[in-house]
């Protein structure tokens, strides 16, 4: 079943942000150790107006449990969201020049987090959680949809490929390379 997050799935999602996020995470939270960047998942997650909030997350559940999330915002709105975490993070390490790097275009959907837990993959959790992200970006009246991959995760870019996602280019988050990713959808 998918549907929307609630602010109670606040710790199994925390787990499942962290198995996608892992270095981002760390930098989103400013978490130095796996029980911080936890917390500070958890906290983001159940706030709202941020990019992590349960308001922008689509929940795949099954026994009563969380088993895969994705969180979703326009890109257009992605300064707005980021702006509570950046102002966190300012004051957290006491420097005024902290920034987020811009992931997602001004024209574009944006697939912020695609996480599945490890027991449950390679059951089509993705895809439907994928495909309901779709549905969504075109009730809302766009056009394009857009997602990151880790240049190593071959089986996500596979995966996103399978669904009908270019490469459009490689951007550089945390230190890594990442393939940018977008469908457009013609109507």
């Amino acid at each position: 079943m998918i549907r929307n997050a609630t602010i109670t799935d606040q710790a199994e999602v925390a787990v499942l942000l962290y198995n996608a996020l892992h270095e981002i995470a760390e930098k989103l939270t400013g978490g130095n150790t796996y029980e911080e960047v936890l917390t500070g998942l958890r906290y983001w997650f159940s706030q709202p107006g941020n990019r992590l909030s349960y308001e922008n997350c689509l929940i795949a559940e099954q026994d009563g449990h969380p088993v895969g999330v994705i969180v979703l915002y326009h890109g257009s709105e992605a300064s707005r969201l980021d702006e509570p975490i950046v102002t966190y993070l300012r004051k957290l390490h006491g420097d005024a020049s902290i920034i987020l790097e811009k992931e997602a275009g001004d024209d574009e959907y944006y697939i912020d987090t695609l996480s599945v837990h490890p027991d449950y993959s390679g059951r089509g959790i993705g895809s439907t959680l994928m495909c309901k992200a779709e549905e969504q970006c075109l009730m809302l009246g766009y056009h394009k949809i857009a997602i990151l991959a880790d240049l190593s995760n071959t089986r996500a870019l596979s995966l996103y490929r399978y669904r009908g996602y270019t490469q459009d280019y490689t951007i550089t988050l945390v230190g890594e390379s990442f393939a940018h990713l977008s469908k457009t959808f013609i109507i």
